[in-house]
């Protein structure tokens, strides 16, 4: 009887930790609506991010500010899961002498992400909002020499 207890006691302990490991590799995929190209067209330029999965724990995008024929922002991304954490890693051309800065998930959902970096200079938060009919909105926000500051970007699926 004892070696039975013991037996199921193992079996379920062992069952119990392979549900919790792919729960943890699978956090990322709340983010599987980032996929694809996006895209905000103004009078100042065109805004476009277009995100990747490149395996199951890792996603990354190009974002791209052109105005005319010149490229005024350039960015790489990285959404990264090691273990149960969420990273958004962005290395932006001509800043932080293009060397990449992280930002740690702080909340996750099926509709948004919130990014944050509190001893970044700026932004030291950013968020992706999934909204309606094919929309993204993307903000960044923080304090800007002394002050709050934020901007936001709605983009729309191509």
């Amino acid at each position: 009887m004892f070696q039975k207890i013991t037996l199921l006691a193992l079996v379920l302990a062992a069952v119990s930790c392979q549900k919790k490991e792919s729960v943890e590799k699978d956090k990322i995929k709340v983010a599987d609506w980032l996929i694809g190209n996006w895209e905000n067209k103004s009078p100042e330029g065109v805004l476009t991010e277009n995100w990747q999965k490149l395996n199951d724990s890792t996603f990354s995008a190009s974002s791209y500010f052109i105005k005319e024929k010149d490229t005024i922002h350039f960015e790489s991304i990285v959404l990264t899961q090691k273990d149960e954490t969420l990273t958004y890693i962005a290395t932006v051309k001509g800043q932080n002498n293009d060397k990449p800065v992280s930002f740690s998930a702080t909340a996750e959902s099926d509709k948004q992400l919130v990014f944050e970096n509190p001893k970044h200079d700026y932004p030291q938060k950013i968020t992706y909002t999934k909204g309606a009919n094919n929309t993204l909105t993307a903000e960044i926000s923080g304090n800007l020499n002394g002050k709050p500051s934020s901007e936001k970007f709605v983009m729309t699926k191509k």
